[in-house]
């Protein structure tokens, strides 16, 4: 085994490729296919499946790549110690549902870290991409939410991706409203309250069951529907059309400005916020420093 060796295989589960891997690490494929087998043959064990839809990572390649990231990373850290320079870029990926926390502690982060080459990756993307993500190490770690509609189904789909769930906080529903809205104007709001108005949602992709949306209530019918795939776009639209979505109620003004504010639902409900990672993986430096400023994040 050899450090080189290591960065390939986790090169190659980054890009998801041996072809995009091979160019970003310039290596001829022959070569980079080469060097994984006789990893996997020194160590008895299969990182990667080949078939005509591309690679893809095995559960104990999951494992293995998880040292090997833990590997490469201690590697980096001696290099920085007593050679005084950081080889390479510092790597990490996050893949979250739309939560003003998850990046205020992305940014919180890379301000501590401040590393003189980084390349992060800060993934609002669908609830099914979380999960995919993280089992195939796209991202170290995943932010979703839990409740008493979801969980069986969500907990079935970790369990079956061997991901364990990890709880930050439970918030009580709220509604998300511009400042202007009527809607505004209440101290709590009922469910009667939201008739008139559109409710925005974030698209779910292929896998749009309601186990798998980012917002809770969502098979309550509703006559206006706007379905958006960014924060930017749905924070436009609140303010724009007076809609209004269900979240958890946790908002920072720094990051999203003061024309959103938040109101309380007067709903019997639960959002049960966490983080999810791979069961057997070794929890890297990065995402230990992360999963500290979500804590921290939560606690303010």
């Amino acid at each position: 085994m050899t450090l080189k060796q290591l960065h390939y295989a986790v090169t190659i589960a980054e890009t998801g490729s041996i072809t995009e891997a091979s160019k970003k690490l310039f290596l001829a494929q022959p070569s980079l296919t080469a060097s994984i087998r006789e990893l996997e043959n020194e160590y008895g064990v299969t990182i990667f499946t080949r078939s005509k839809k591309g690679i893809e990572v095995t559960k104990e390649g999951e494992e293995f790549l998880g040292y090997a990231r833990q590997v490469l990373e201690q590697a980096n850290l001696i290099e920085e110690r007593y050679n005084g320079a950081h080889k390479g870029k510092v790597r990490f990926c996050v893949s979250s549902q739309h939560y003003s926390f998850a990046v205020e502690a992305f940014v919180k982060l890379l301000k501590d870290l401040d590393p003189d080459k980084y390349e992060f990756h800060m993934r609002e993307t669908e609830t099914y991409d979380i999960i995919n993500d993280v089992a195939t190490l796209r991202s170290e770690i995943g932010i979703l939410y839990l409740n008493k509609f979801n969980e069986t189904v969500i907990t079935k789909t970790l369990k079956d991706n061997d991901l364990v769930f990890h709880e930050l906080f439970v918030a009580k529903p709220h509604v998300f409203v511009g400042k202007n809205s009527p809607l505004a104007s209440k101290k709590r709001i009922k469910l009667d309250d939201l008739k008139p108005y559109p409710r925005l949602s974030y698209e779910q992709g292929s896998h749009n069951s309601f186990y798998f949306s980012e917002e809770i209530l969502s098979t309550l019918d509703c006559d206006k529907e706007l379905i958006v795939r960014d924060r930017a776009t749905l924070f436009n639209l609140l303010i724009g059309m007076s809609g209004y979505t269900i979240c958890s109620g946790v908002i920072n003004e720094d990051l999203n400005g003061p024309n959103i504010v938040a109101r309380p639902l007067a709903v019997d409900d639960y959002m049960q916020i966490g983080f999810i990672k791979p069961a057997n993986n070794v929890t890297s430096r990065l995402a230990a420093l992360y999963i500290e400023a979500l804590q921290e994040m939560v606690r303010a």
